[in-house]
């Protein structure tokens, strides 16, 4: 091992100075926000993995096996997950109407709760990185990012 492997996992390590870092610890930091904001509003059974599975649940309900795929995970650790969300009480399994072999992860009123607390937390945290870079700035990183996640035209 040479002395740069050994260096810290920092901004001062020259490993990370490259965009990809920075994209993932800004991702990393809204989703530290978010779930500090939601277990002050009392939803404190739920981790970072359940809001990395959460997102892709449709609010009329989403099989399993479509979750898994959305959310880049086996269907095995997606219906984990659903599991230990079921137990606190956010989702619940009930008949797909149209496959009868099928099952839709749906949200409960607990879950429905959830996804409130959740839209006005994401306008609470866009609030605060308003204020840290100011209006202008803020609104042409969204705009820019925006650009950067569309697909390339003309290949």
């Amino acid at each position: 091992m040479n002395r740069q492997d050994s260096l810290p996992l920092t901004a001062a390590n020259p490993r990370q100075q490259h965009i990809g870092w920075w994209l993932q610890q800004a991702a990393r930091h809204f989703n530290a926000r978010a779930l500090q904001k939601l277990r002050e509003r009392g939803h404190t059974h739920l981790t970072a993995t359940h809001l990395g599975l959460l997102p892709y649940l449709d609010v009329g309900g989403t099989r399993i096996n479509t979750l898994a795929e959305r959310a880049t995970m086996t269907k095995q650790a997606a219906s984990q997950i659903v599991t230990e969300l079921e137990k606190s009480g956010y989702v619940q399994r009930q008949p797909d109407p149209d496959d009868g072999r099928a099952v839709l992860v749906v949200f409960t009123a607990r879950g429905e709760a959830f996804l409130a607390d959740a839209a006005a937390l994401k306008s609470e945290i866009t609030a605060e990185f308003t204020r840290k870079l100011g209006e202008g700035p803020f609104q042409t990183l969204q705009a820019t990012l925006e650009r950067l996640l569309l697909p390339d035209a003309g290949g």
